[in-house]
C-alpha cells in the first residue's frame, strides 16, 4: 500500500507535467520547399463600404461578401452565441482594423482578374445587396458578375443550402472573345496571428488549450496541423496533391477550403505577411479556355462548427480537424458513446454520469483486485514491520525478505497501480473531448451549471470532488503508519481541489461520480472479503 500511495502522488505530478508540456510542445514539421506561392491581396486597397457589400443568409449562417474580389469578409453562425447568455451570434470570419479573418478566392494567371503585381481586385456587380434563403427553398444561388473588355464574362456564384455550413464557390468564365484564356483559381484563408483582447477564445485560467492555427490534408497525409509560429518563421509549405483540403482551426470552429480536383494536381501553400497575418491556401493548375467557349470551376468552403458527422460528408478526413490530441483513439470512441447516451437521455450532464458508471463497471475487476490486494497488504503489515525491524540496516536483505513474503502470500504490491494507470488516460481523453467537441459548448446540466465545457462559476463541484476524494483516501490509507505519508495523503484532496477549480465542470462531474462509485465499490468489496 505504501507503493500505491507513492504512485498516486507520482500520478498527480505526472499529469501536472503533461499539462505544462502542452504549452511548449511543437508538432511534427515537414520540410517542404520554401517557394512562396501565396497571394498578397491587399484588403485595404478598397475601403469597406456598405454599397460594395452583399449579404447572403440561410437559416444557419450569415455571410458578408466584399464586391471587390468577392471575398467573404464576415461570417456569423446564427445557431451559436458569442458567449453564454449572449444574444449576439458567434462571428467566425471578421474584418476589423485590429483583426482579420477572411476566406478569399479568385482567378489569377495570364487572364485572371486578381492582379498580384498591384494587388487590385475586380469590382463585381450584383442586382441586389441582400439575399436570403426562403422557407420554401432548399438551395440559394447568388451570382455576381464582372465583364472584362466586353469580351469575357466572369460570373462568381455563391451556392448555399438549408441547414448547411458548407457552401460552393463557382466560377463560370464565358469567353466570347477570339483569344484563348489561361488562368487559375485560388482559395485561401488569412488570419491575424495575434488575437485582440475582445476576441480571445481561450480562458485565462490555467488549463490545457486546444489548437489554433492552420491545417491541411493531402493524398499522402490525412491530417496535419501547421502552427502559426511555423508560418511566421517562413517555414512555408509548397505541396502538390490530387486530393485534400486546407483549413484554419480554433476551439469548436473551423474554416476549410475543399478544392475541386478533377484528377489534377493542386498546390497547397502558406505565407506570412509582415502585418502579422498568416495565410494558407491552394491554387488550381492552369486552365485553358478556348475562344467562344465556357468553362466552370468550383470549390467547396466550410464555415462553421466542427461537427464531425457533417464534416466527414463534406470531405474525407475533414472530421479529423476535431483534434483530441494524442489520446484521440480514446476520445473519439468516448464521444461516440457519449452521443449515444445523449440521444437517450437528452442531457449531456446525465450522459457524463452514465458514461462514468459504464467506465467504472468495465474497470471493476481491476478495482476489486486493487482493494483485495490492499486488504492483504494490511494483514501483512505486522510481518512487514518485523522485517523492517530485523533487517533495517541491510536494505538489500530487507528487499529480498519482502519479495519472498509477497511470493509466499501471492500478493503483487504493485497491483493497486493499474487502476490509477488506466484512470489517467481516461481522465485526459475526457478533458480533450469536453474542450474540443462543439456539441458540449454551452451545454447545460442542472441548476447553476450552464456550460459543461467551462469551469464551475461558483467552484461548488470542485469542492464536492475534494470531499469525495478525501473519503476515498480515508478508506484506502488505514494501513499507512508513517506520519509524514499520512500528512501527504491528507493533503492530496486539497491539491486536487485547487487543481480542478479551472477544469471543465463536465470533467469535475465525471470525477465526482467516479469517486462516489469507488466509495460504494470499496464498501462492497471489503465487506465480502471480510466474510
Amino acid at each position: 500500500m505504501e507503493l500505491q500511495r507513492n504512485f498516486f502522488i507520482f500520478a498527480f505530478l505526472f499529469i501536472s507535467f503533461l499539462l505544462w508540456q502542452e504549452w511548449k510542445k511543437q508538432p511534427f514539421l515537414n520540410n517542404y520547399d520554401n517557394k512562396n506561392n501565396s497571394l498578397n491581396l491587399d484588403i485595404n486597397t478598397k475601403k469597406k463600404n456598405d454599397q460594395n457589400q452583399i449579404i447572403i443568409k440561410n437559416d444557419v449562417i450569415r455571410l458578408v461578401v466584399n464586391m471587390y474580389g468577392g471575398d467573404i469578409e464576415e461570417a456569423s453562425l446564427l445557431n451559436y452565441k458569442e458567449k453564454l447568455n449572449s444574444s449576439k451570434p458567434m462571428k467566425l470570419l471578421e474584418t476589423t482594423p485590429n483583426f482579420i479573418y477572411q476566406a478569399q478566392s479568385g482567378l489569377i494567371g495570364k487572364d485572371g482578374l486578381d492582379n498580384i503585381e498591384n494587388y487590385s481586385r475586380p469590382l463585381y456587380y450584383s442586382k441586389n445587396n441582400f439575399f436570403e434563403l426562403k422557407n420554401n427553398q432548399y438551395e440559394l444561388r447568388v451570382p455576381i458578375v464582372f465583364l472584362k473588355n466586353k469580351n469575357v464574362i466572369y460570373t462568381k456564384t455563391f451556392i448555399i443550402k438549408r441547414g448547411k455550413y458548407d457552401l460552393e464557390i463557382e466560377y463560370n468564365i464565358n469567353n466570347i472573345s477570339n483569344n484563348n484564356l489561361e488562368l487559375r483559381m485560388f482559395g485561401q484563408l488569412r488570419q491575424t496571428i495575434q488575437l485582440p483582447e475582445n476576441r480571445n477564445i481561450y480562458s485565462k485560467n490555467f488549463a490545457l488549450q486546444t489548437f489554433r492555427g492552420a491545417a491541411y490534408s493531402t493524398n499522402d497525409i490525412k491530417y496535419q496541423k501547421y502552427k502559426f509560429d511555423d508560418i511566421s518563421k517562413n517555414q512555408q509549405l509548397n505541396i502538390f496533391t490530387k486530393s485534400g483540403w486546407i483549413a484554419m482551426l480554433q476551439q469548436y470552429f473551423s474554416v476549410a477550403w475543399i478544392p475541386d480536383f478533377n484528377a489534377n494536381l493542386n498546390s497547397i501553400y502558406t505565407s506570412y505577411l509582415n502585418n502579422n497575418i498568416a495565410i494558407i491556401g491552394y491554387q488550381s493548375p492552369i486552365i485553358n479556355i478556348p475562344s467562344n467557349s465556357q468553362y466552370t470551376i468550383k470549390s467547396k468552403l466550410w464555415i462553421g462548427p466542427a461537427i464531425q458527422k457533417e464534416m466527414a460528408l463534406v470531405a474525407p478526413n475533414l472530421d479529423l480537424t476535431v483534434d483530441y490530441g494524442w489520446l484521440w483513439f480514446l476520445s473519439q470512441p468516448l464521444f461516440k458513446l457519449l452521443s449515444i447516451l445523449y440521444n437517450i437521455v437528452g442531457n449531456w450532464g446525465f450522459s457524463i454520469v452514465l458514461i462514468t458508471f459504464i467506465m467504472k463497471a468495465i474497470t471493476y475487476p481491476l478495482t476489486k483486485a486493487q482493494y483485495v490486494s490492499m486488504v492483504k497488504m494490511r494483514k501483512l503489515q505486522p510481518k512487514i514491520n518485523e522485517i523492517k525491524k530485523n533487517f533495517g540496516d541491510n536494505k538489500q536483505r530487507m528487499s529480498q525478505e519482502m519479495i519472498r513474503l509477497y511470493r509466499i502470500e501471492k500478493i503483487n504490491p504493485l497491483g493497486g497501480c493499474l487502476p490509477v494507470l488506466i484512470q489517467m488516460p481516461i481522465f485526459l481523453s475526457l478533458y480533450y473531448m469536453l474542450i474540443s467537441s462543439v456539441e458540449l459548448r454551452h451545454a447545460p446540466f442542472l441548476f447553476w451549471i450552464k456550460d459543461l465545457s467551462s469551469q464551475d462559476p461558483y467552484y461548488i463541484l470542485p469542492i464536492i470532488m475534494g470531499i469525495t476524494m478525501f473519503f476515498v483516501q480515508s478508506l484506502s490509507s488505514n494501513n499507512i503508519s508513517d506520519p509524514l505519508q499520512q500528512k501527504i495523503i491528507r493533503f492530496i484532496p486539497i491539491l486536487f481541489t485547487l487543481f480542478f477549480l479551472w477544469f471543465p465542470s463536465g470533467l469535475v462531474l465525471y470525477y465526482i461520480i467516479s469517486n462516489l462509485v469507488t466509495i460504494i465499490q470499496q464498501k462492497i468489496i471489503l465487506f465480502h472479503f471480510k466474510k
